[in-house]
Protein backbone atom coordinates (compact mmCIF):
# COMPACT_ATOMS: atom_id res chain seq x y z
CA UNK A 1 0.00 0.00 0.00
CA UNK A 2 1.27 3.16 -1.08
CA UNK A 3 2.10 5.41 1.76
CA UNK A 4 1.38 9.28 1.19
CA UNK A 5 3.79 11.40 2.59
CA UNK A 6 2.16 15.41 2.80
CA UNK A 7 3.50 18.85 3.14
CA UNK A 8 0.70 21.05 3.53
CA UNK A 9 1.41 24.26 2.49
CA UNK A 10 -0.70 26.95 3.76
CA UNK A 11 -1.93 26.62 7.09
CA UNK A 12 -5.43 29.16 7.56
CA UNK A 13 -8.37 28.33 8.71
CA UNK A 14 -9.12 26.37 5.83
CA UNK A 15 -6.68 23.83 6.23
CA UNK A 16 -7.78 22.48 9.19
CA UNK A 17 -10.34 20.48 6.85
CA UNK A 18 -7.35 18.85 4.83
CA UNK A 19 -5.49 18.03 8.19
CA UNK A 20 -8.35 16.48 9.38
CA UNK A 21 -9.21 14.20 6.34
CA UNK A 22 -5.51 13.37 5.94
CA UNK A 23 -4.98 12.08 9.28
CA UNK A 24 -7.62 9.86 9.93
CA UNK A 25 -6.46 7.84 6.55
CA UNK A 26 -4.01 4.85 7.61
CA UNK A 27 -2.26 5.94 4.26
CA UNK A 28 -1.06 9.32 4.90
CA UNK A 29 1.26 11.32 7.40
CA UNK A 30 1.92 14.78 7.41
CA UNK A 31 5.46 15.32 7.35
CA UNK A 32 5.73 19.10 7.47
CA UNK A 33 3.66 22.51 7.57
CA UNK A 34 4.63 25.52 5.30
CA UNK A 35 3.50 29.04 6.16
CA UNK A 36 5.02 32.53 5.11
CA UNK A 37 4.49 32.95 9.23
CA UNK A 38 5.55 30.69 11.22
CA UNK A 39 3.12 30.93 14.07
CA UNK A 40 0.22 29.79 11.56
CA UNK A 41 2.22 26.22 11.00
CA UNK A 42 3.27 25.93 15.24
CA UNK A 43 -0.52 26.70 15.66
CA UNK A 44 -2.56 24.19 13.39
CA UNK A 45 0.61 21.54 14.75
CA UNK A 46 -0.20 22.30 18.50
CA UNK A 47 -3.98 21.96 16.95
CA UNK A 48 -3.73 18.62 15.96
CA UNK A 49 -0.92 17.35 18.14
CA UNK A 50 1.12 17.11 15.02
CA UNK A 51 4.58 16.14 15.25
CA UNK A 52 6.12 16.95 12.00
CA UNK A 53 8.48 20.27 11.04
CA UNK A 54 7.40 23.75 10.41
CA UNK A 55 9.05 25.55 7.55
CA UNK A 56 8.56 29.16 6.13
CA UNK A 57 10.39 28.21 2.79
CA UNK A 58 8.57 24.74 0.54
CA UNK A 59 12.17 24.59 -1.38
CA UNK A 60 13.37 24.15 2.26
CA UNK A 61 10.65 22.38 3.28
CA UNK A 62 10.68 19.93 0.33
CA UNK A 63 14.45 18.93 0.84
CA UNK A 64 14.37 18.38 4.34
CA UNK A 65 11.47 16.02 4.25
CA UNK A 66 10.92 12.80 2.06
CA UNK A 67 6.74 14.22 0.90
CA UNK A 68 5.66 12.65 -2.11
CA UNK A 69 2.43 14.94 -2.13
CA UNK A 70 1.89 18.18 -1.34
CA UNK A 71 -1.40 19.95 0.07
CA UNK A 72 -1.46 23.06 -1.47
CA UNK A 73 -4.32 25.79 0.46
CA UNK A 74 -2.38 28.76 0.00
CA UNK A 75 -4.28 32.05 -1.33
CA UNK A 76 -5.22 31.81 -5.20
CA UNK A 77 -2.13 34.20 -6.15
CA UNK A 78 0.22 31.40 -4.63
CA UNK A 79 -0.98 28.62 -6.40
CA UNK A 80 1.07 28.72 -9.36
CA UNK A 81 4.56 28.83 -7.41
CA UNK A 82 3.60 26.50 -4.81
CA UNK A 83 2.25 23.70 -7.57
CA UNK A 84 4.69 24.61 -10.24
CA UNK A 85 8.14 23.91 -8.45
CA UNK A 86 6.13 20.76 -6.24
CA UNK A 87 5.79 19.23 -9.36
CA UNK A 88 9.30 19.96 -10.93
CA UNK A 89 10.56 18.38 -7.83
CA UNK A 90 8.71 15.21 -8.60
CA UNK A 91 6.22 15.48 -6.08
CA UNK A 92 1.63 15.51 -6.92
CA UNK A 93 0.01 18.11 -5.70
CA UNK A 94 -3.58 18.77 -4.24
CA UNK A 95 -4.84 21.76 -4.24
CA UNK A 96 -7.99 24.74 -3.34
CA UNK A 97 -9.67 25.44 -6.13
CA UNK A 98 -8.91 28.01 -8.22
CA UNK A 99 -6.30 26.59 -10.33
CA UNK A 100 -4.47 29.74 -10.72
CA UNK A 101 -5.27 33.11 -10.35
CA UNK A 102 -4.55 33.78 -14.21
CA UNK A 103 -5.53 31.70 -17.48
CA UNK A 104 -1.49 31.87 -18.90
CA UNK A 105 -0.28 30.39 -15.06
CA UNK A 106 -3.28 27.78 -15.49
CA UNK A 107 -2.28 26.91 -18.88
CA UNK A 108 1.83 26.66 -17.66
CA UNK A 109 0.58 24.46 -14.55
CA UNK A 110 -1.41 22.23 -17.12
CA UNK A 111 1.63 21.75 -19.09
CA UNK A 112 4.03 21.39 -15.98
CA UNK A 113 1.88 18.35 -14.67
CA UNK A 114 2.07 16.78 -18.43
CA UNK A 115 5.60 17.32 -18.75
CA UNK A 116 6.73 15.82 -15.52
CA UNK A 117 4.18 12.86 -15.07
CA UNK A 118 2.24 14.57 -12.08
CA UNK A 119 -0.91 14.36 -10.90
CA UNK A 120 -2.23 17.81 -10.18
CA UNK A 121 -6.16 17.78 -8.94
CA UNK A 122 -8.49 20.39 -7.51
CA UNK A 123 -11.08 20.50 -4.56
CA UNK A 124 -14.37 21.18 -6.35
CA UNK A 125 -16.37 19.88 -3.64
CA UNK A 126 -19.70 20.97 -4.67
CA UNK A 127 -19.51 17.83 -7.30
CA UNK A 128 -19.84 15.65 -4.56
CA UNK A 129 -23.17 15.90 -3.39
CA UNK A 130 -26.07 13.01 -3.62
CA UNK A 131 -28.68 15.77 -4.75
CA UNK A 132 -26.47 17.17 -7.38
CA UNK A 133 -25.78 13.80 -8.63
CA UNK A 134 -29.42 13.46 -8.54
CA UNK A 135 -30.09 16.61 -10.98
CA UNK A 136 -28.02 15.54 -13.00
CA UNK A 137 -29.39 12.09 -13.42
CA UNK A 138 -32.90 13.66 -14.26
CA UNK A 139 -31.20 15.99 -16.83
CA UNK A 140 -29.08 12.96 -18.56
CA UNK A 141 -32.18 11.06 -18.67
CA UNK A 142 -34.24 12.89 -21.22
CA UNK A 143 -37.24 12.84 -19.14
CA UNK A 144 -36.94 16.89 -19.49
CA UNK A 145 -36.27 16.11 -23.48
CA UNK A 146 -33.24 17.89 -24.43
CA UNK A 147 -31.79 20.58 -22.05
CA UNK A 148 -31.68 23.78 -24.02
CA UNK A 149 -31.48 26.46 -20.69
CA UNK A 150 -29.73 26.22 -17.99
CA UNK A 151 -29.93 28.68 -14.73
CA UNK A 152 -28.45 29.33 -11.46
CA UNK A 153 -29.01 31.61 -8.85
CA UNK A 154 -26.52 32.28 -6.23
CA UNK A 155 -26.75 35.12 -3.52
CA UNK A 156 -24.98 35.52 -0.11
CA UNK A 157 -23.41 37.74 2.40
CA UNK A 158 -20.73 36.12 3.69
CA UNK A 159 -18.43 38.78 5.82
CA UNK A 160 -15.07 36.72 5.33
CA UNK A 161 -13.14 39.64 5.70
CA UNK A 162 -9.28 39.38 4.48
CA UNK A 163 -7.72 38.92 0.79
CA UNK A 164 -11.48 38.13 -0.70
CA UNK A 165 -12.39 41.74 0.61
CA UNK A 166 -9.90 43.51 -1.96
CA UNK A 167 -10.11 41.16 -4.62
CA UNK A 168 -10.43 43.21 -8.18
CA UNK A 169 -13.47 39.94 -8.86
CA UNK A 170 -14.43 38.72 -5.61
CA UNK A 171 -17.23 37.09 -6.73
CA UNK A 172 -16.09 35.47 -10.12
CA UNK A 173 -12.65 34.46 -9.65
CA UNK A 174 -12.68 32.81 -6.06
CA UNK A 175 -16.68 31.84 -5.57
CA UNK A 176 -18.37 31.28 -9.42
CA UNK A 177 -15.73 28.82 -10.42
CA UNK A 178 -17.49 26.50 -8.18
CA UNK A 179 -21.21 27.22 -9.84
CA UNK A 180 -19.59 27.19 -13.69
CA UNK A 181 -18.20 23.59 -12.89
CA UNK A 182 -21.34 22.30 -11.58
CA UNK A 183 -22.76 23.28 -14.93
CA UNK A 184 -20.45 21.81 -17.22
CA UNK A 185 -21.04 18.76 -14.60
CA UNK A 186 -24.10 19.11 -15.30
CA UNK A 187 -24.62 19.51 -19.09
CA UNK A 188 -21.64 16.98 -19.79
CA UNK A 189 -20.74 20.08 -22.41
CA UNK A 190 -18.38 23.33 -22.39
CA UNK A 191 -18.89 26.56 -23.60
CA UNK A 192 -18.08 28.15 -26.78
CA UNK A 193 -18.92 32.21 -25.28
CA UNK A 194 -19.79 34.48 -22.28
CA UNK A 195 -21.25 37.92 -22.09
CA UNK A 196 -20.42 39.39 -18.54
CA UNK A 197 -21.59 42.02 -16.88
CA UNK A 198 -19.50 43.06 -12.97
CA UNK A 199 -20.64 45.18 -10.62
CA UNK A 200 -20.63 46.42 -7.37
CA UNK A 201 -23.88 47.12 -5.72
CA UNK A 202 -25.04 49.69 -2.74
CA UNK A 203 -23.88 48.30 0.50
CA UNK A 204 -21.22 46.58 -0.75
CA UNK A 205 -18.39 45.71 1.65
CA UNK A 206 -16.00 44.62 -1.35
CA UNK A 207 -13.82 46.25 -2.98
CA UNK A 208 -14.35 44.55 -6.28
CA UNK A 209 -17.17 43.48 -8.47
CA UNK A 210 -19.08 41.00 -5.56
CA UNK A 211 -21.77 40.63 -8.49
CA UNK A 212 -22.68 39.39 -11.47
CA UNK A 213 -24.79 38.59 -14.70
CA UNK A 214 -23.44 36.00 -17.26
CA UNK A 215 -24.92 34.18 -19.85
CA UNK A 216 -22.69 30.78 -21.44
CA UNK A 217 -23.65 29.50 -24.50
CA UNK A 218 -22.76 26.39 -25.69
CA UNK A 219 -22.16 24.62 -29.03
CA UNK A 220 -25.18 23.02 -29.32
CA UNK A 221 -27.24 26.51 -29.22
CA UNK A 222 -27.79 25.53 -25.49
CA UNK A 223 -27.68 28.60 -22.40
CA UNK A 224 -26.53 28.76 -19.56
CA UNK A 225 -27.27 31.74 -17.45
CA UNK A 226 -25.72 32.70 -13.86
CA UNK A 227 -26.77 35.53 -11.58
CA UNK A 228 -24.73 36.15 -8.50
CA UNK A 229 -24.35 38.14 -5.28
CA UNK A 230 -21.76 38.00 -2.69
CA UNK A 231 -23.09 41.20 -0.95
CA UNK A 232 -26.62 40.19 -0.44
CA UNK A 233 -27.95 40.55 3.00
CA UNK A 234 -31.03 38.40 3.49
CA UNK A 235 -33.14 35.50 1.83
CA UNK A 236 -29.99 33.89 0.55
CA UNK A 237 -29.42 30.66 -1.53
CA UNK A 238 -27.62 27.69 -0.80
CA UNK A 239 -23.83 27.96 -1.16
CA UNK A 240 -24.69 25.43 -3.58
CA UNK A 241 -27.01 27.89 -5.58
CA UNK A 242 -30.47 27.60 -6.77
CA UNK A 243 -31.15 26.19 -10.09
CA UNK A 244 -32.99 25.42 -12.92
CA UNK A 245 -32.66 23.33 -15.85
CA UNK A 246 -35.59 23.73 -18.84
CA UNK A 247 -36.10 21.43 -21.79
CA UNK A 248 -38.07 20.47 -24.75
CA UNK A 249 -39.95 18.50 -22.80
CA UNK A 250 -40.29 19.77 -19.43
CA UNK A 251 -38.28 21.31 -16.48
CA UNK A 252 -36.62 20.37 -13.26
CA UNK A 253 -35.66 22.39 -10.31
CA UNK A 254 -33.16 22.16 -7.51
CA UNK A 255 -32.87 24.40 -4.62
CA UNK A 256 -29.21 23.22 -3.64
CA UNK A 257 -30.17 22.00 -0.66
CA UNK A 258 -33.16 19.28 -1.19
CA UNK A 259 -33.71 16.45 -3.73
CA UNK A 260 -34.79 18.27 -7.31
CA UNK A 261 -37.80 17.89 -8.82
CA UNK A 262 -39.34 18.07 -12.02
CA UNK A 263 -42.43 18.53 -14.30
CA UNK A 264 -42.51 16.71 -17.77
CA UNK A 265 -44.95 17.17 -20.81
CA UNK A 266 -47.90 14.99 -20.05
CA UNK A 267 -48.67 13.79 -24.09
CA UNK A 268 -46.53 12.89 -26.60
CA UNK A 269 -49.15 15.08 -28.74
CA UNK A 270 -47.94 18.60 -29.13
CA UNK A 271 -51.47 20.15 -29.42
CA UNK A 272 -51.21 19.14 -25.15
CA UNK A 273 -49.59 20.74 -23.02
CA UNK A 274 -50.27 19.51 -19.55
CA UNK A 275 -47.56 18.34 -17.11
CA UNK A 276 -47.39 15.89 -14.28
CA UNK A 277 -44.92 15.62 -11.80
CA UNK A 278 -41.98 12.84 -12.04
CA UNK A 279 -40.24 11.16 -9.60
CA UNK A 280 -36.28 11.95 -9.25
CA UNK A 281 -34.19 9.35 -10.17
CA UNK A 282 -31.66 8.15 -7.86
CA UNK A 283 -28.14 8.01 -8.16
CA UNK A 284 -27.46 4.25 -7.01
CA UNK A 285 -24.30 3.84 -8.86
CA UNK A 286 -22.87 6.76 -7.00
CA UNK A 287 -22.78 6.17 -3.53
CA UNK A 288 -19.47 8.57 -2.09
CA UNK A 289 -19.13 10.86 0.93
CA UNK A 290 -20.22 14.24 0.41
CA UNK A 291 -18.43 17.49 -0.40
CA UNK A 292 -14.81 17.80 0.40
CA UNK A 293 -14.88 14.51 1.95
CA UNK A 294 -16.18 13.14 -1.68
CA UNK A 295 -13.61 14.61 -3.47
CA UNK A 296 -10.59 13.83 -1.49
CA UNK A 297 -12.07 10.58 -1.45
CA UNK A 298 -11.92 10.82 -5.48
CA UNK A 299 -8.86 12.24 -5.43
CA UNK A 300 -6.84 9.46 -3.56
CA UNK A 301 -8.57 6.62 -5.08
CA UNK A 302 -6.73 8.25 -8.97
CA UNK A 303 -3.48 8.45 -6.98
CA UNK A 304 -3.50 4.86 -5.93
CA UNK A 305 -5.00 3.78 -9.19
CA UNK A 306 -2.73 5.30 -11.58
CA UNK A 307 -5.73 7.47 -13.19
CA UNK A 308 -6.81 11.12 -13.53
CA UNK A 309 -8.91 12.21 -11.39
CA UNK A 310 -13.05 13.64 -12.09
CA UNK A 311 -11.60 17.37 -11.09
CA UNK A 312 -7.89 16.51 -12.79
CA UNK A 313 -6.46 20.08 -13.87
CA UNK A 314 -6.97 19.52 -17.59
CA UNK A 315 -10.26 19.01 -16.96
CA UNK A 316 -10.40 22.07 -14.52
CA UNK A 317 -8.53 24.23 -16.51
CA UNK A 318 -11.93 24.40 -18.82
CA UNK A 319 -14.13 25.95 -15.70
CA UNK A 320 -11.28 28.50 -14.88
CA UNK A 321 -11.31 29.41 -18.92
CA UNK A 322 -14.97 30.49 -18.01
CA UNK A 323 -14.20 32.13 -15.22
CA UNK A 324 -11.04 34.29 -17.20
CA UNK A 325 -13.24 34.63 -19.72
CA UNK A 326 -16.39 36.19 -17.92
CA UNK A 327 -14.09 39.03 -16.45
CA UNK A 328 -12.43 39.41 -19.85
CA UNK A 329 -16.07 40.19 -21.13
CA UNK A 330 -17.10 42.34 -17.95
CA UNK A 331 -14.08 44.43 -18.71
CA UNK A 332 -14.54 45.04 -22.60
CA UNK A 333 -18.44 45.11 -22.62
CA UNK A 334 -18.37 42.43 -25.38
CA UNK A 335 -18.95 38.40 -25.89
CA UNK A 336 -16.01 37.07 -25.26
CA UNK A 337 -14.76 33.53 -27.32
CA UNK A 338 -13.77 30.76 -25.34
CA UNK A 339 -10.59 28.02 -26.54
CA UNK A 340 -11.62 25.21 -24.71
CA UNK A 341 -8.58 24.32 -23.45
Amino acid sequence: MKEFKILLVGCGGMSQAWVKYAIAREDCKIVGLVDIFEENAKKLATLFDLNCPVFVDLVEAIQGTDANLVFDVTIPESHYKVATFAMQSGLDVLSEKPLAASLEQAIEMVATAKDNGRSYFIMQNRRYLKNIRAFQDVIKSGVIGETGFLCADFFLGPHFGGFRDIMDSPLILDMAIHTFDQARFLLGKDPVSVYCQEFNPPGSWYAGAASAVCIFEFANGSVFCYRGSWCAEGLNTSWESEWRATGSRGTAIWNGSDMPYYEQVHSENKDDSSTQKGKVISTFEWDGQEGHIGCFDEMFSALKEGRKAETTCEDNIKSMEMVFAAIESSRTGKKVKLKNL
